[in-house]
């Protein structure tokens, strides 16, 4: 049985009514996780609605979701009385909260994760073993904490970090979880394969104007198949090359991550999670391959659960 359960500021816990609906939506990153549930209401959950801060989403005693509380709703209709609360996942914690300025020199992923994430009360699951080694790591003024940590990630470990639906940082490289086989006998409600090519780059000349240098990265599969799309980027001075050729790579990686998009609707609640793996083998449509879950989001109302599926090649 699907059920919500509040925690208010002062750090009480308060069981929901039967739901309704939930929508919720899993990313593991940036847009964050997010849900919206409904459920019926009574006049004694006002004052725990006004002071609602966290929300948990829970199958019996497995958690589905923890997060923020972000806004809450009371109605009254012709139907009767109902609530509605939404919010987000817990990396809402360290986008809504603005970094001071800082540089580091030698720093470890441990110290951005102490200085950066611990102080917002999120655990942290894992932290990959890198660090900046000799060059000096710059968080700007006006970053939020998570443009702090990954920015970090991103630099000295060629990752994103992560989110599971515990709320717990993954500050490591892709954590895979269960693997499944999708095929034309599931209950598929819908599906759609999208190649987008418009904004996937060819050619990224890094330039550094200071020491007088250039790093040309290319996509040559992209560049076969006919793709001629280049951009030119300026680096601040002191860049290294190695350095350089780490934008180059990372903005032709970026600008394909989202070219080829498989989305599948499938009967069912909570089927999958960021991180899960779908062995694609659809006869119908010829799509076969190994795709990750990029996101996953779960409806229910009175029509019963949908879960939909959002696939990237891996």
């Amino acid at each position: 049985m699907i059920r919500g359960r509040i925690t208010t500021c002062d750090h009480k816990i308060f069981e929901l009514p039967e739901l309704l609906s939930w929508d919720v939506r899993y990313t593991g990153s940036v847009p964050c996780d997010s849900y919206q549930v409904t459920f019926s209401y009574t006049a004694e959950l006002e004052p725990v609605l006004r002071r609602a801060a966290g929300f948990t989403l829970m199958d019996g005693e497995n958690v589905l979701l923890r997060g923020i509380v972000d806004e809450y709703e009371i109605r009254q209709t012709e139907d009767g009385l109902s609530g509605l609360l939404a919010g987000r996942g817990y990396a809402a914690r360290l986008l809504d909260n603005e970094s001071r300025a800082a540089t580091y020199q030698g720093a470890a992923l441990r110290d951005i994760v102490r200085s950066h994430v611990t102080p917002y009360g999120i655990p942290c699951d894992r932290t990959a073993d890198i660090s900046s080694g000799a060059e000096l790591y710059t968080v700007a003024a006006g970053s939020s904490q998570w443009k702090a940590l990954e920015g970090f990630c991103r630099a000295y470990g060629n990752f994103s970090p992560t989110f599971d639906r515990y709320g717990r940082l993954w500050a490591a490289p892709e954590k895979i979880g269960k693997t499944f086989v999708l095929s034309d006998s599931n209950s598929i409600l819908s599906l759609v394969k999208r190649e987008n090519h418009y904004g996937v780059l060819s050619e990224v000349l890094v330039i550094d104007k200071t020491r007088n240098q250039m790093h040309r990265a290319c996509d040559q599969d992209w560049i076969d198949r006919g793709g001629q799309c280049r951009r030119v980027l300026y680096t601040p001075g002191q860049s290294t090359w190695a350095k350089m050729r780490y934008t180059g790579a990372y903005q032709l990686a970026q600008s394909r991550a989202e070219e080829e998009t498989v989305e599948a609707a499938l009967a069912g609640g909570f089927l999958a999670f960021p991180g899960d793996r779908v062995e694609l083998k659809l006869e119908r449509t010829g799509l076969r391959g190994t795709y990750r879950v990029a996101q996953a989001r779960t409806r229910a109302g009175a029509d019963g659960q949908t879960t939909v599926l959002t696939l990237r090649p891996v």
